[in-house]
């Protein structure tokens, strides 16, 4: 005997009596042991009644033109705020949204939203992906996609993940005129020549006097090219002054270091950040929130700010003009917060920043560190992703298609 009607049979030995008989379609009396079935089980019509009423998801696509604004153009297509929420903070790592988006850019939203049976929204709902198309910064997309690890974000049509990283570089507009790693004294090189054909000075552009009372931390490119190097760089044999031919290894060619680089006569030594040049004057962010541990001349440096951000991560600022006010030892920062403004102190050419990364105390590459470098995916998940993208974009097509018949 089947679960179900021995159920119904027990049911129906303790509500005999209890409960008056049920009546088929056919107007004829239910035997008790069908009506207790049911009433304990419930039926196939209870189940479809069950089922109406039950939520359901609907993928929507909109697409739209702005008139006004791009949050104002949003709210008009009928996109929810809340879904376009984190969409929208991943399309602000690669645009301006306020100032990049204007009047007849045109926007593709498609997201997910769950539905009560008679049509009501209902929960968040969320973005599957996004594309502006700008006059300004041209056609920008974000896909949400789903790694091989669980972990799901937009990432952009290149595969690049479209958040932002726990530090941002410390200027809005990035300029680098010397990278990491071994380089020779820029003081060892040939003066630049003016238009009139002499030695032009050093120094770089003419910089606004500092605020009373902040004097330079170190030579402003007309004092002695003393370059000591650095541990790193004395471990590799080079020599600790300027004007000296580096020391040779043994079994190298030629004299040099063996680097596969022209030696030159001057030493090289380890640049430990990175040269990012900018007008004098330009404001510099603190690249993540932190505490300021220093402020203030600091040699070569010039004037110099370190900032330790926990987890062993430090930033180091050369050759400011000045320091932003309030910015001083044991003070907290946040990131993108203003903490001083471009110069040429210290031991500098000409009007640029120094920017360095620590970590432990060592300088790592900037450019290439995971804190400001975004990630990216690389093979079976870029596969999949960029199967994902170009479904997607067929979805899309054959809407459009659709729609322009008129079905």
């Amino acid at each position: 005997m089947k679960r179900a009607s021995l159920a119904a049979a027990f049911a129906a030995s303790v509500m005999i009596g209890q409960a008056p008989l049920g009546i088929a379609a056919d107007n004829h009396p239910l035997d008790e042991a069908t009506v207790a079935e049911q009433q304990l089980l419930g039926d196939d019509e209870e189940d479809a009644r069950l089922a109406s009423y039950q939520p359901f998801t609907r993928e929507i696509g909109v697409e739209f033109v702005v008139s006004q604004s791009f949050d104002q153009a949003l709210g008009d297509a009928g996109v929810p705020a809340a879904a376009m929420l984190e969409a929208r903070q991943a399309l602000g790592t690669a645009l301006d949204l306020a100032r990049d988006v204007q009047h007849g850019d045109k926007v593709y939203v498609r997201y997910e939203q769950e539905f009560t049976a008679v049509g009501a929204a209902i929960g968040v709902g969320r973005v599957l992906w996004a594309e502006l198309r700008t006059k300004a910064k041209g056609t920008v997309a974000v896909h949400l996609f789903r790694t091989h690890d669980k972990v799901e974000r937009f990432y952009f049509a290149n595969g690049q993940a479209a958040t932002p990283t726990s530090m941002r570089l410390p200027l809005d507009v990035i300029s680098i005129s010397s990278g990491f790693g071994l380089r020779a004294d820029p003081f060892d090189q040939p003066p630049p020549l003016a238009a009139i054909g002499k030695p032009a000075p050093m120094g770089g552009p003419k910089r606004n006097a500092l605020p009373p009372g902040l004097t330079s931390g170190g030579l402003s490119g007309h004092g002695a090219s003393i370059n000591t190097a650095t541990p790193l760089g004395a471990s590799l044999g080079l020599s600790p002054y300027a004007n000296l031919k580096p020391l040779a290894r043994s079994g190298s060619a030629g004299g040099g270091m063996g680097l596969g680089m022209g030696m030159g006569t001057g030493a090289l030594f380890m640049h430990e950040g990175v040269d990012l040049v900018a007008n004098a004057g330009t404001q510099i962010y603190a690249a993540a929130a932190g505490v300021v541990v220093g402020a203030a001349p600091n040699g070569r440096y010039g004037n110099w700010i370190r900032i330790e951000h926990g987890q062993k991560l430090a930033t180091v600022y050369g050759h400011l003009m000045a320091f932003a006010p309030g910015i001083q030892p044991g003070e907290v920062v946040e990131r993108g917060e203003l903490i001083g403004f471009v110069g040429s102190t210290g031991r500098s050419t000409g009007a640029h920043l120094h920017f360095e990364l620590q970590i432990d105390g060592k300088p790592v590459n900037p450019i290439t560190s995971p804190e400001l470098k975004p990630s990216q995916l690389r093979g079976p998940d870029l596969e999949r992703f960029r199967k994902q993208v170009a479904a997607s974009l067929a979805e899309r097509e054959r809407e459009a298609k659709v729609a322009s018949v008129g079905l």
